[in-house]
């Protein structure tokens, strides 16, 4: 099934809910369980209910480290059988699946290679705007402008939060070698 633009449910963005991390964490150990043979890493809770404070659509996103997208293929029938629908939807990077409907979405499941680009990108961006609110504040601005431009099409809505994310991306890497430089200098004295 190929992911289009096509008028699905208008994206609805709705304030933080305590109860994300509850959802995450249920689901969590459901698919823990279910997909125990392909997954090689902890399974993550990222995309926007997985900030604290941070306007969201009411929707689960989790991330789960397989080997490489070949030797977890098998997963995309388990995972049908147990309620999920797959997608083709950037099948060259992930494995992407939804439940309980394309048009009706609670969760979204991401089977992604552990520790491949997209795999350090999404916890990056995830980590950086947790640990810093300002950031969160404008992410949440740009998503409501957003939601409004591209209210029935998820995929330009999450195509033109893109170079936001990549900008975000930037700064962590900045950061990082900012805190490594001083570490090392740090060492020498």
């Amino acid at each position: 099934m190929q992911m289009t633009p096509q008028r699905e449910a208008e994206i609805q963005l709705v304030p933080y809910d305590l109860s994300w991390r509850r959802e995450f964490e249920l689901e969590r150990n459901r698919l823990a369980g279910l997909c125990r043979e392909f997954i090689c890493g902890p399974i993550e809770h990222i995309g926007s209910t997985a900030v604290p404070g941070l306007l969201a659509k009411p929707i689960i996103d989790l991330m789960m480290p397989v080997a490489d997208l070949e030797s977890s293929r098998p997963a995309i029938k388990l995972l049908k059988r147990s309620g999920y629908v797959y997608a083709d939807y950037r099948s060259d990077v992930m494995h992407w699946f939804c439940k309980p409907s394309l048009q009706a979405r609670t969760h979204h499941l991401h089977l992604v290679p552990f520790e491949s680009p997209l795999w350090n990108e999404r916890l990056t961006f995830r980590d950086y705007i947790r640990k810093h609110p300002q950031y969160a504040t404008t992410y949440a601005n740009l998503k409501r402008k957003l939601a409004k431009e591209f209210r029935f099409d998820r995929e330009a809505y999450t195509e033109a939060k893109g170079p936001f994310v990549k900008y975000i991306v930037g700064l962590a890497s900045e950061e990082q070698e900012s805190n490594r430089g001083k570490q090392r200098s740090g060492r020498c004295r």
